[in-house]
């Protein structure tokens, strides 16, 4: 997945400069909280404790008074989420508001077992609830150390963040007042979810953006696979054509290959955003536009294909002459990408356990060549991998699926061009419960900085979640 796998995720950009209408993050001192270890077992671990990192800033707070603007950190180093919220920054003026971001355990560098964390058997501590216990914990403590007793808690999270932020609300509503989940798939814990939703979404945001765009990435994967086909010399062909670093040498380094192009085209669904970014690469404004255009510009649709498919990876400035496949895409268990480096493990445990994701694709709904995820795939990647097998009827149990009516106190968001809204909440169940759509929105993108190339739609939704938040503390 914000999910900011960046899942590396989510969830982890950094925008340009202020020529492009984006305010600075502003700075932040970084502290560690001796945080417990297992906050559920009271035998295996004892009292052990390991640092978890948090970035503080209260220039803006009316101490003791004002609120406690809280970011459930997600997959990925804390730092980037920081540099990827401006909301918070925004608005924490306006309400004198504290504001605090929280690593979340076995990222960035709140590792519980230090160099050994990533080995299976020190796995186990990873899991959603104990990430809310730190949490919790760390809100009790920051609370109490401050002298911020009588201040109220808003979470803020996107992507799987987000999920988090309501999650909170929901676990533990004595202590978060409300919760703004922006782009959080909740849903994507009940079973009943269809799940080739999100392929199909990415591929209607590419069927919007230009006339032919769809069908001439459909004809280019023929030609891959006509190519591939070809044994040896095939093979030689696709590595040339898309400036492989390594050539393509068997047919699961094509396979690899099919992959690392849908994982490109993802990311630009999910960080289709109106101004240039710096993610992974330098973006430009609209870069499924881009990619499109490279395609219809291309008299050879696999010529187009590789040109669009090397955007993400390597932005407007092609620094890159080759492209290491296997470095910047890593298979795992979440079909739309794990991320890279010590990370990518953390998630690909969750999307072993707890986090049930998304199925392959299957060109029928979609423009992607059939590369299926069935649950039977997954069982047995997870269980070679990690040796663990899913237990997905007990997180529909424990984060309560779809039955979330009883909630209060939380706005959940999404844009009209996130492939990740079909896990979404699309509608209120409840008087409690705001659900807005950001019309022309990708990735959480109302939780983004304030930009001069915003749509209209952003800035209302972000007027619904003040007002929200408003009513919430004075309530």
């Amino acid at each position: 997945m914000e999910m900011y796998r960046l899942q590396f995720v989510a969830i982890i950009i950094v925008l340009f400069s202020s020529c492009f209408g984006v305010n600075a993050s502003p700075k932040y001192v970084e502290k560690h909280f001796d945080q417990r270890l297992d906050h559920f077992n009271f035998v295996s671990y004892g009292d052990k404790t390991f640092k978890q990192r948090y970035l503080i800033q209260d220039q803006w707070w009316n101490p003791g008074k004002g609120p406690i603007f809280f970011y459930t950190g997600n997959e990925g180093p804390i730092t980037t989420f920081w540099d990827a919220t401006g909301f918070v920054f925004d608005i924490a003026p306006q309400f004198g508001a504290l504001v605090v971001f929280a690593e979340h355990r076995y990222y960035g560098e709140s590792l519980p077992f230090g160099n050994a964390t990533f080995e299976p058997a020190n796995m186990g501590l990873l899991s959603v609830n104990q990430a809310l216990a730190d949490y919790a914990l760390l809100i009790k403590f920051l609370k109490q150390s401050l002298n911020a007793t009588d201040c109220p808690v808003i979470t803020f999270g996107g992507s799987y963040g987000g999920m988090l932020s309501a999650y909170m609300r929901f676990k533990y509503p004595n202590m978060v007042i409300g919760s703004i989940a922006a782009s959080a798939p909740i849903n994507l814990l009940t079973q009943s979810l269809d799940r080739s939703f999100f392929f199909t979404a990415v591929t209607k945001d590419f069927s919007m953006a230009t006339p032919f765009c769809e069908s001439k990435v459909k004809q280019a994967f023929i030609i891959l696979m006509q190519t591939a086909a070809q044994g040896a010399s095939g093979l030689k062909k696709l590595s040339d054509l898309f400036k492989l670093c390594k050539p393509l040498s068997n047919n699961d380094d094509y396979f690899h290959l099919l992959g690392w192009i849908r994982n490109s085209f993802t990311n630009l669904a999910m960080f289709d955003y109106p101004y240039p970014t710096d993610f992974f690469s330098k973006l430009p404004g609209y870069p499924v536009k881009e990619a499109c255009q490279y395609m219809e510009d291309s008299i050879d649709p696999a010529e187009g294909l590789a040109k669009a498919a090397g955007l993400f990876y390597n932005g407007t400035d092609g620094t890159l002459k080759c492209f290491d496949i296997f470095k910047q895409f890593v298979e795992c268990a979440d079909q739309t990408g794990c991320g890279v480096g010590p990370d990518s493990k953390a998630w690909d445990y969750q999307a072993c356990t707890e986090i049930t994701l998304v199925g392959g694709s299957n060109n029928v709904t979609d423009m992607f060549p059939a590369m299926p995820w069935t649950p039977d795939m997954r069982n047995d990647y997870c269980y070679k991998k990690w040796k663990v097998i899913p237990r997905n009827t007990w997180s529909e149990v424990e984060f309560w699926g779809k039955d979330i009516g009883a909630a209060t106190n939380i706005v959940f968001s999404n844009g009209d061009l996130d492939p990740w809204r079909g896990g979404g909440v699309l509608k209120s169940p409840s008087a409690g419960i705001q659900a807005v759509t950001v019309t022309g929105g990708a990735h959480h993108l109302d939780l983004r900085a304030k930009n001069v190339h915003d749509p209209i739609s952003v800035m209302s939704v972000r007027e619904v979640e003040k007002q929200a938040i408003r009513k919430w503390i004075n309530s």
